[in-house]
């Protein structure tokens, strides 16, 4: 009997936001975007909307890499495009917090995962990136503005490459942005 292979690394890409507050919506339709796209085998695209604490316990299935994609406010002009790496440093979960499961931030979201993986003996994601776009406004309203409607497209062209590529080129801007 010839031993297994193993399993081929899977990854899942999460498009997280609510579509009622303007530009937190980017996640949700960039992945709609996204899941058209003849994309590499092994790869999932869910849109995850306001559901952080479904997406915790959905990634205790084993993933090897995030990708995390949400309207993420760093300062800059609206519609820029960030890829962020994050480490989950020495393993050791966060304090834990009071979770509203349908307002949970990336980093939020990460920490229920570090506890959940802890009290498991699972294992969180090899690699997470989050993919963010500075947004203009999160106020009440349906629909994304201009700047970051725009940028929709520019991200799912960003995701691809990292889906795609080893080492893809928005890695070799500053570690934190990729210019629009």
């Amino acid at each position: 009997m010839k031993p297994s292979a193993p399993p081929a690394p899977r990854t899942l890409v999460a498009g997280i936001g609510n579509v009622f507050l303007g530009d937190d919506g980017f996640g949700v339709e960039t992945v709609r975007r996204l899941a058209a796209r003849d994309l590499p085998d092994h790869t999932e695209v869910v849109d995850i909307g306001v559901r952080g604490m479904h997406l915790a316990y959905q990634l205790l299935d084993g993933y090897d890499t995030l990708v995390l994609v949400d309207a993420t406010a760093r300062g800059e002009a609206p519609g820029t495009l960030y890829v962020i790496e994050h480490d989950f440093g020495d393993g050791t979960p966060a304090p834990a917090a009071a979770m509203d499961g349908h307002r949970m931030t990336p980093d939020a979201v990460l920490a229920l995962l570090a506890a959940l993986c802890a009290g498991t003996g699972t294992q969180p994601p090899r690699r997470v990136l989050v993919v963010g776009c500075e947004p203009a406004s999160v106020e009440e309203g349906v629909g994304l503005g201009a700047p970051v409607s725009d940028a929709v497209p520019r991200a799912v062209r960003l995701i691809e490459e990292l889906l795609w590529n080893s080492e893809p080129s928005a890695a070799q801007t500053p570690p934190a942005q990729v210019s629009t």
